[in-house]
């Protein structure tokens, strides 16, 4: 299986940088799979052994939708 880049995943580019600045640079599968899907507007549940990027998987989407925007 060939391993998905950050950068692949067309990430908001400062959490691409913050991901790249944490020493990460391809995704794990669980995250390769469930970022375009929560970025899509799926509704998943998703299952993977303790340590393989959950937290990140969901939380990626999840940073992205916050509107920063100052009115």
């Amino acid at each position: 299986m060939t391993q998905t880049q950050f950068s692949q995943l067309e990430l908001d580019p400062r959490i691409e940088k913050a991901v790249e600045a944490m020493g990460f640079d391809a995704a794990t599968p669980i995250q390769a799979q469930v970022i375009p899907l929560i970025r899509a507007g799926a509704d998943v549940i998703a299952k993977s052994q303790t340590g393989t990027g959950k937290t990140a998987a969901f939380g990626i989407p999840a940073l992205e939708a916050i509107d920063t925007a100052e009115e």
